[in-house]
């Protein structure tokens, strides 16, 4: 447990802006396998593997084993695939993931007892290296086949690649599709036959993960603006639920408020039973913790954090400046635009909730930092540098630059500008067409 508890605490060391990091040895996950890597058809591991060019690292099966106190403890019962020839850094890396993978795939404890009906569920969780670079656990949880009692298991694929709505449709073996592309794949849950399956990946990549109407279903908009304040400010956040894929997608919606920009703390959408420990850090973190756990959670000698219960549509706890955090106006316009689209009757989709909840956000961002491009200072050599001064004082509204002032001193501010630094090719091209039609819209009403 303490090699776990190592592991997970990795995460919340994250290094800042311009920090010197150790470079290490690729893991062995990231290295091509031999061409002779087989399996046999209809086997567990009947699929594949090339990290880097396909979807994913590990295909692990989580079963519970019953222990001697006449509790359950998952386990690992299968893995692929598995690897040899490791150096000893990298056998211990893997020793860590392999071990703390069963207490995120059965994060409600050991209370377990054998049943003849068990809804399957679709969940993820994350772990975040001590780089900031994540691996990504899409799992479904269900009953094994068979007859009489028994206890579920979970399949388990453990990828580098933010896609849950392909993973949670279970694939085999096929090259990653670019945005707006269609990727054809099998189903590799058993009992669920050789259906193929085609999807297709979004053109706009940072909404292929994300279910807003989950969010907007469970909290008015004006507590999303509250949540949404504390996240830009990279607070920590504590959130409630009963149901796995209710953390689940909630959190993975708050986060995808944030873009252009990427939370870059502490991430666990379902924290372990065993690790509820983790609100007592100092650190910035937005972590999901079943209900049932919510009298030890307050127990807990945390610091200032916002809890928010989803299953009550309301805020527990709170630091009590959130409604002063962002700029009045603004905040103003996104509450309209939230409001518009619950009183829109005629949108259906989620496809089209997210965009419409995508676009309110994004817009708010076009509006304070819209401007950074124009204040990276480029050398002969390439090499861009960002102007911070200049940046902040560019920005005529006193209340947007007061807010400013703060955002540029969090990390996933930071770690946005050093991308941008890195080339004048912008990395985030939906941010940049959207940049590019305000200031269109602004000329055009100049010009008028």
């Amino acid at each position: 447990m303490a090699s776990i508890g190592a592991f997970f605490r990795r995460s919340l060391r994250r290094s800042g802006r311009r920090a010197t990091e150790a470079k290490e040895e690729p893991p062995a996950a990231e290295k091509k396998p031999s061409q002779g890597t087989q399996a046999k058809a209809g086997d567990r591991s009947s699929v594949l593997y090339s990290a880097g060019q396909f979807f994913f690292e590990y295909l692990v099966v989580v079963s519970l084993k019953k222990m001697s106190d006449g509790r359950y403890e998952p386990k690992i019962s299968y893995q692929f695939p598995k690897r040899e020839n490791l150096l000893k850094g990298q056998k211990e890396e893997e020793e860590r993931l392999l071990q703390a993978i069963p207490l995120f795939c059965f994060p409600d404890g050991n209370n377990w007892a054998p049943v003849t009906e068990f809804a399957s569920e679709t969940f993820s969780f994350v772990l975040t290296n001590v780089d900031g670079s994540r691996k990504i656990g899409y799992c479904r949880r269900l009953l094994p086949a068979g007859r009489g009692t028994r206890l579920p298991e979970v399949f388990c694929i453990i990828s580098c690649l933010g896609c849950f709505g392909l993973f949670s449709k279970g694939l085999r073996e096929s090259p990653f599709p670019a945005p707006g592309k269609t990727v054809t794949i099998k189903s590799f849950i058993p009992e669920s036959g050789t259906e193929l399956i085609e999807l297709t990946r979004p053109v706009d990549a940072h909404l292929e993960h994300v279910e807003f109407q989950a969010l907007l279903q469970r909290l008015s908009p004006h507590l999303i603006l509250h949540i949404f304040a504390s996240a830009v400010l990279e607070r920590r956040l504590i959130f409630l639920a009963e149901e796995l894929s209710v953390l689940l997608q909630c959190i993975h919606a708050v986060a995808a408020l944030l873009y252009p920009f990427t939370w870059a703390h502490t991430y666990i959408p379902v924290v372990p039973e065993c690790l509820l420990d983790t609100v007592c850090c100092p650190t910035p973190f937005m972590v999901g913790i079943q209900r049932r756990h919510l009298e030890r959670v307050l127990d807990q000698p945390m610091e200032e954090a916002l809890m928010v219960d989803l299953c009550e549509g309301k805020i527990i706890q709170a630091v009590g400046d959130e409604e002063e955090i962002l700029p009045a106006k603004l905040q103003n316009e996104v509450l309209t635009s939230l409001n518009r689209h619950n009183n829109n009757n005629n949108v259906q989709t989620s496809e089209q909730v997210n965009a419409l909840v995508s676009e309110a956000f994004v817009q708010f961002f076009v509006r304070v930092v819209g401007h950074y491009a124009s204040h990276i200072k480029w050398g002969k050599s390439g090499q861009g540098t960002f102007q911070e001064r200049a940046f902040c004082k560019a920005i005529a509204s006193k209340t947007n630059r007061k807010f400013v002032k703060k955002f540029v001193k969090t990390n996933m501010f930071s770690l946005f500008i050093e991308e941008a630094e890195k080339s004048r090719i912008p990395q985030e091209a939906y941010f940049q067409q959207k940049i590019a039609e305000y200031h269109e819209q602004k000329k055009h009403r100049r010009d008028s």
